[in-house]
């Protein structure tokens, strides 16, 4: 068990988390919400306790590596960045604006703390499987972490990628599926199934656990239990729910793949999303 000052404090960062998010979204007036606000828990686990970084030293050799593969939650990434420090938040405001820092989908040219640029699905896994071959080589104990969505997981390059973790035995990779059964078009299961998604990831080699993606406790026990496999990568496939945390975006996931919330849904969101906060405090 993990202390509930850990856990209320990577609480607490999510919920600011989704606050920017929501806020930013809908003064740029385009983006994806839903997918942003279904990992914004794993994220905030990473950035607020697991992930050995520096702000202050972004290109630090030791840090551990971080690739958002579903690069369409830009929004998510951001904000935890500027959350920690990599750049001042007012910039969150700016996001999408010609010429701005923040662009619509990740830049690691442009924006201090990111790894690897993405928003073309299926590539962040073979990118990770770069930087652990690298760790390995370079006899370095940093870790990679790469965040997939399900229907990401339709890609066929995300199973090649799998197969080079295993045959590499990449024990310094695990990877996050944010299994929140809904992308751009329709649901997962009916659009190309990908289940059962253990079965599949356990059959290229790799040790597989499951969580609630929503549950902190849970998360940190999963990456825990990660970190003790050797000679294989590992996989955790999170539970969650789309649009996690703006009731209006959970009920209608679809509506809110890459629909940014009006000026009055932003209000709704943030009522919702400041009572959670008053209420934990």
């Amino acid at each position: 068990m993990h202390s509930s000052e850990i856990i209320s404090k990577i609480e607490l960062k999510a919920n600011l988390l989704r606050q920017d998010i929501i806020n930013m979204l809908c003064h740029s007036g385009s983006g994806h919400p839903g997918g942003s606000l279904s990992a914004t828990d794993i994220v905030a686990t990473l950035y607020f306790h697991v992930l050995k970084h520096d702000p202050q030293n972004p290109k630090d050799e030791n840090r551990d590596r971080f690739v958002m593969s579903k690069g369409h939650a830009a929004p998510l990434l951001y904000a935890a960045l500027a959350e920690c420090g990599y750049f001042p938040k007012e910039e969150l405001l700016k996001l999408r604006q010609t010429g701005a820092l923040l662009q619509g989908h990740i830049d690691m040219h442009s924006v201090p703390g990111i790894d690897m640029s993405t928003g073309s699905l299926g590539q962040g896994l073979s990118v990770a499987n770069g930087m652990a071959i690298a760790g390995k080589l370079n006899k370095k104990d940093y870790r990679v972490y790469a965040l997939l969505g399900d229907g990401e997981c339709q890609e066929g390059q995300v199973w090649e990628a799998a197969m080079t973790a295993a045959h590499y035995k990449l024990d310094n990779l695990i990877a996050f599926v944010d299994f929140n059964e809904h992308q751009i078009d329709g649901r997962v299961s009916d659009i190309k199934n990908i289940e059962p998604l253990d079965k599949k990831f356990e059959s290229f080699n790799w040790k597989v656990f499951k969580c609630d993606g929503h549950s902190v406790e849970e998360i940190l026990s999963a990456i825990e239990v990660a970190k003790l496999v050797k000679g294989a990568p590992s996989v955790i496939i999170a539970r969650t729910v789309k649009g996690k945390g703006v009731s209006f975006m959970e009920e209608a996931p679809l509506n809110y793949h890459g629909k940014a919330p009006t000026k009055e849904e932003r209000e709704r969101a943030m009522a919702q999303l400041c009572k959670v906060v008053f209420k934990n405090d």
